[in-house]
């Protein structure tokens, strides 16, 4: 369905099962306490299904409500939203101002041949506009109608109306490379904590502490089978957590297919689009001038698999747990292709950097500092219990001494008329880079301890800094170079137009 045959100001109505889909979404929220109401509510559950009923019909009456209240209209140079019966609400989004266009299909969706789209921004906590749900051949001509007047709004050149929708493939992860990313990835974990929590909190009282002592139990029983000397045992427990870790990586595995089957990332003209997912396919769109920092990680286990993963932040606001925006260009590919893709997108910066200034000669000292107080906890910790056996914490300060020399030869910075870089880590790498025409304040920063080894650190803020971004920060530099680096990026940053 070209973009062409979506009618211009003229209202148009979401998809006839749209208040299905708004009702599912509502009842998902509520569905973990039902369930546990039906489960363990005794007798008692049968009146409090009552109340239960009435706002499962109340909730449906609202969603056929907003059925009926939702219109949008695609005007000249925005997109208008009204939506309301008795508290009217008409919202105007100029598509120069949209970052993000997500188009999502669960497996519900595709059923149905529908699709939810949200066009977000950076004015809020939330979508600017939410239409669950479109027919899915209107949901992808809206996002190549925004696409191409977001384009033209912005001054680029835009595709030409009713073109090919297909983009230039930047990267695609085929299905070894998907089981890569499970490998280094830790989902699987964060499945098991959280089930583990709310176990907690819906199983009745002593069910939940009651289950993981029997667990407990049976381990020890296994370690015990094995041998009644120390050894034995601890080899038993070893393959009991090797086990548990195999299983946990293997779940991690699982996930990342399910998540990230098909993963594609196209260019549309200035635009990034990125597709995935097996089930529920996800399909996230910005514009490359929206970028405002970039972030290469790189974990031990990544480096195991010669890979590394390369994310980006966008002026869209995280809120909660929901997934927005486009943030990773690439979940896992080799060096070579991550530095392809920044060289690609930044053409007019230099990267890889050919060389990295490095940190203050005696900050692998200032580094160490917090490992040699930990040091001390353990020794008080464990004196206070053993007696001289605490004494063994002080080897604790050797190993943080190691940790802290490594961290410090790796970390450094690189600085040049288009854009500013730094590297840190040791055992879990990063980088971090910015172009300067969208750094949006500076801050030195010193420590009573700083100023005591002449020392001082640069902290620097963009746009749309995501939770799991490490900050964009140059540590422990002399503090002379700091502030002549201070001047230097201020002045260039206070001469240049922000490109947000």
């Amino acid at each position: 369905m070209p973009e062409t045959v979506l009618p211009t100001e003229v209202e148009r109505r979401l998809h006839p099962l749209s208040w299905l889909f708004v009702l599912l979404t509502q009842l998902r929220q509520f569905l973990v306490p039902l369930v546990a109401l039906l489960l363990f509510g005794g007798r008692a559950s049968s009146y409090q299904m009552v109340p239960a009923l009435v706002a499962v019909v109340a909730i449906a009456a609202l969603s056929v409500w907003r059925y009926f209240t939702y219109r949008y209209r695609i005007g000249s140079d925005s997109i208008f939203v009204r939506s309301g019966l008795f508290e009217r609400s008409l919202r105007q989004v100029p598509f120069s101002r949209i970052h993000d266009v997500a188009v999502h299909q669960s497996l519900l969706h595709r059923i149905f041949e529908v699709a939810e789209v949200r066009l977000e921004s950076a004015s809020g906590d939330k979508p600017e506009a939410r239409m669950q749900v479109l027919r899915l051949e209107e949901a992808l001509a809206l996002e190549r109608l925004v696409r191409r007047r977001g384009e033209a709004a912005s001054g680029d050149a835009p595709a030409a109306a009713g073109t090919d929708p297909g983009g230039d493939l930047l990267l695609a992860l085929p299905t070894p490379e998907v089981v890569r990313l499970g490998l280094v990835s830790n989902r699987g974990m964060v499945i098991v904590a959280g089930a583990f929590a709310l176990s907690w909190q819906v199983l009745p009282d002593r069910v939940a502490s009651d289950v993981f002592a029997d667990l407990g139990r049976r381990a020890a029983g296994y370690a015990d089978s094995i041998g009644a000397d120390w050894l034995a045992r601890g080899l038993g427990i070893a393959a009991l957590v090797l086990v548990a870790l195999l299983l946990v990586r293997l779940l991690s595995v699982a996930l990342a297919l399910v998540q990230y089957h098909d993963f594609r990332l196209e260019q549309h003209g200035r635009r990034l689009t990125a597709g995935r997912g097996l089930l529920t396919r996800r399909r996230n769109s910005v514009p490359r001038r929206r970028i405002q920092a970039w972030t290469l990680q790189e974990t031990l286990l990544h480096r195991l698999l010669g890979r590394r993963s390369l994310r980006i932040d966008t002026a869209v606001v995280e809120q909660g747990n929901e997934e927005r925006g486009l943030a990773e260009l690439a979940p896992i590919a080799t060096p070579q292709a991550c530095d392809a893709l920044v060289e690609h997108l930044l053409p007019q910066a230099a990267w890889p950097p050919p060389a990295w200034q490095p940190l203050h000669p005696r900050a692998w000292i200032r580094l160490a500092l917090g490992g040699c107080f930990v040091a001390l906890l353990l020794v008080a910790a464990i004196g206070w219990r053993f007696g001289a056996w605490g004494l063994l914490g002080l080897l604790w300060i050797p190993w943080a001494a190691f940790v802290a020399r490594q961290h410090a030869r790796r970390a450094g910075y690189a600085l040049d008329d288009q854009l500013v870089a730094v590297r840190e880590g040791w055992w879990s790498r990063h980088w971090r880079f910015a172009e300067l025409d969208k750094l949006q304040a500076l801050q030195l920063r010193q420590s009573p301890l700083d100023r005591w080894f002449g020392m001082a650190s640069l902290w620097l803020d963009s746009a749309g800094t995501g939770a799991l971004a490490p900050p964009l920060r140059m540590r422990y530099l002399p503090e002379d170079e700091a502030r002549a680096l201070l001047a230097r990026i201020g002045g260039a940053v206070a001469r240049r137009r922000l490109r947000w």
